[in-house]
């Protein structure tokens, strides 16, 4: 796991302060990644302009980290196989077996783990 500054794309963005996808970004721009938020209604989070499609990203993600149900996640599959991102993190309650599959197709690698206690614990 890096230590240094990355670019992560937030899927499931909030601006709502009790959202965990919320807390995630608040942390990861405390610690100094990059973050882009995605979330189709909402145009700013934290001070920091939304993107409202995966498509929309330019340039590389070093982490996607996932805060929406598989309902939403699995149609968005080939989107994020294009994104290419360097690994996914599937937040509690986000598990996709269909999306997992997808990703293991194109070698992403991806993992079943909390964004939050990742950064906490210094293992994101």
């Amino acid at each position: 796991m890096s230590t240094s500054p990355q670019r992560v794309a937030v899927l499931g963005a909030s601006h709502k302060p009790e959202r965990y996808s919320n807390q995630a970004i608040r942390l990861l721009l405390e610690l100094g990644h990059a973050v882009l938020p995605v979330n189709p209604r909402l145009d700013v989070s934290e001070g920091v302009p939304v993107v409202h499609t995966l498509g929309e990203i330019d340039g590389t993600v070093d982490v996607l980290t996932l805060y929406v149900g598989p309902e939403r996640s699995a149609p968005l599959a080939g989107d994020i196989v294009r994104l290419n991102p360097g690994r996914v993190i599937f937040n509690p309650g986000t598990e996709s077996v269909a999306l997992e599959a997808h990703l293991d197709a194109a070698g992403i690698p991806h993992e079943r783990a909390c964004t939050l206690v990742l950064l906490r614990t210094g293992q994101f």
